[in-house]
């Protein structure tokens, strides 16, 4: 009896296996470019995808559904050959039956790099884990990028492998076998007349590299709402809700694209669980578009959840989520090209605006090595080398100046770091050293232990300890926000930065566009800081060396029929009162 019964239960896992496979989640982990990233007419495209059945699930792109001819299939990766003729930048999703994936934005636009395999970085002077073989070359704006970057590579006996053609930025690998050679080699062909700078990446595949760092706050809040609060999230969606299609004069909201550089977002979570396949064509509802993450917690989870995060499902609430019906929705695009570092986030945003991105999120930023904080003592988190910081600065003006000449009305909102320094000294900081109106730097506030005060009073928040300071932080908003779960209903761990202020900033933004879609960068920056309330203690004297959270609020930035007790005050964001400038420029105008 007991080899029977054995082997009856053998049987009935071997016929249950299968059915369990079948109902697995279909979850896009990985979408990148592969094979040669400068073929610009017939893309090759690779997927690494978890739950595949035996059959080839059915791609769509789009509007269109790819033929299986275009597919190839090895394991549980895929291989796509597109025509740039044929298709255009669109979200990617696949179809198994009722089973449905994560749609995940495909832009078939040109700027694509490398990142560095395990075997490809080595260790510098710093401690720091640098590119070994793969670097980036700026070329003069005078010359033909490819046409010069390919005959460099013929003169040192590299190879061209990646670009950003729009920067005439172009990446090649070296024939080197260690940091000395590298070094030898950048020098030379550094010294290039056609060359303005050479890019030397130092990144490295940890969890959350690019990102800020996380603190416990000083109280925990519930559901965010005592945190938020003191920006006025819930005034600011109830006004939306009411004023854009009911007021005196109806408003016809535009449909605004976001782009938030991050590596993924947790579809199994139930903040992101109905964002699966196609977004609904034609219907008012925001969509979210991303690579599937292992975990609900993760970074970009986190900062695409304060925009995109479905009501009462989890641990987050999205604003622009809670815009749905009464906007024309908005379109959350979470992409990083690669984890090539700070020139894939590069790659990715030249994409990504070409694609008709209207606002970045960039909750990411770097620190030189050496660098102080207020303190006077030395920041060792998100830190680069004087080499790496010289290559990213040329890079990113590079980026800003293509953006004033090209995509004028496009902004990007930064946050301005958490390292208890100074956000503005360029030598200290990237990118919210930049000084461009397309630029706007967000610094980070928590609730104070005042309880007896108005929302609207200076002391009802205080300044983050850890928040990077001085006159170029542009505004601030509530830095801690919770996490998402995989467990309905259930809050998750409170994480807190300028990395989770700055999505505050991004969606209030992208509301305003959709309401006056003609506002232009400078305009934003204005509208933000004369609706903004204030923060911080009254002084006798002004704090020295520029210590103030943001640059101090100007008579200038007031209405005069406002009180004037807050001129000189750092800069909070109000939500609500932002929207509602933006519906008063846009009835002035039209």
């Amino acid at each position: 009896m007991l080899p029977n019964r054995a082997f009856l239960c053998m049987l009935v896992m071997a016929l249950l296996s299968p059915l369990a496979d079948a109902q697995q989640a279909l979850r896009i982990q990985s979408l990148q470019r592969c094979g040669d990233l400068l073929a610009s007419e017939k893309q090759d495209w690779c997927l690494r995808v978890r739950g595949l059945g035996e059959k080839l699930p059915r791609l769509r792109l789009g509007d269109d559904t790819l033929p299986s001819s275009a597919v190839q299939r090895n394991g549980d990766s895929l291989r796509l050959q597109l025509s740039r003729n044929e298709h255009r930048s669109a979200p990617l999703w696949l179809e198994d039956g009722s089973r449905v994936s994560n749609p995940v934005w495909l832009s078939l636009n040109g700027s694509h790099v490398l990142a560095a395999g395990p075997d490809e970085v080595a260790k510098n002077m710093d401690g720091l884990t640098t590119y070994l073989d793969l670097i980036s070359l700026l070329i003069e704006e005078s010359h033909d990028g490819l046409e010069e970057a390919r005959r460099l590579a013929q003169k040192y006996d590299a190879e061209v492998v990646g670009a950003i053609p729009p920067l005439n930025v172009y990446q090649l690998r070296l024939p080197v076998k260690n940091l000395t050679e590298r070094d030898a080699l950048v020098l030379r062909i550094g010294n290039e007349t056609s060359v303005d700078a050479v890019v030397v990446e130092e990144s490295a595949p940890e969890r959350g590299e690019e990102s800020e760092g996380a603190r416990k706050p000083a109280r925990k809040p519930e559901k965010n709402s005592e945190e938020w609060a003191a920006n006025r999230f819930m005034d600011a969606v109830n006004y939306y809700q009411r004023r854009i299609p009911a007021g005196d004069s109806p408003i016809e909201a535009e449909r605004i694209r976001v782009g938030v550089i991050e590596r993924n977002v947790d579809f199994d979570a139930p903040d992101f669980a109905d964002y699966l396949g196609a977004c609904p064509d034609g219907k008012p509802r925001t969509c979210l578009y991303a690579r599937d993450a292992d975990e609900p917690d993760n970074h970009g989870s986190t900062v695409a959840g304060i925009l995109a995060a479905h009501w009462d499902k989890g641990g987050n609430t999205g604003f622009l989520r809670g815009l749905d019906k009464a906007s024309k929705g908005f379109e959350v695009i979470v992409e990083r090209n690669s984890d090539a570092g700070i020139t894939a986030n590069i790659a990715a945003s030249v994409n990504l605006v070409e694609d008709g991105v209207r606002v970045l999120n960039w909750s990411w930023g770097i620190h030189r090595v050496g660098t102080r904080n207020v303190e006077g003592d030395e920041i060792d988190s998100l830190v680069r080398s004087n080499i790496a910081m010289s290559g990213y600065e040329e890079l990113l003006e590079e980026f800003f100046l293509w953006l004033r000449n090209e995509h004028p009305d496009v902004l990007v909102i930064n946050s301005a770091g958490n390292g208890s320094s100074y956000s503005g000294r360029d030598e200290y900081r990237l990118p919210s050293s930049f000084i461009t109106e397309q630029l706007l730097v967000v610094g980070g506030h928590q609730r104070s232990k005042k309880d007896e005060v108005e929302i609207d009073d200076p002391s009802y928040v205080v300044k983050r300890d850890s928040s990077n300071v001085d006159m170029r932080v542009d505004i601030t908003a509530a830095a801690c926000a919770q996490a998402s779960t995989h467990e309905a209903d259930v809050t998750g761990d409170v994480h807190c930065g300028t990395s989770y202020a700055t999505p505050l900033v991004t969606g209030v933004v992208a509301a305003m566009l959709s309401i006056n879609p003609d506002l232009q960068p400078e305009q934003v920056r204005m509208l933000l800081r004369r609706s903004a309330m204030t923060i911080g203690g009254e002084y006798d004297f002004e704090p020295m060396d520029a210590e103030d959270l943001t640059a101090p609020i100007l008579p200038s930035e007031r209405n005069y029929e406002l009180s004037d007790k807050d001129v000189g005050r750092s800069a909070r964001l109000d939500m609500q009162k932002a929207l509602d400038l933006a519906v008063q420029s846009r009835d002035r105008v039209r």
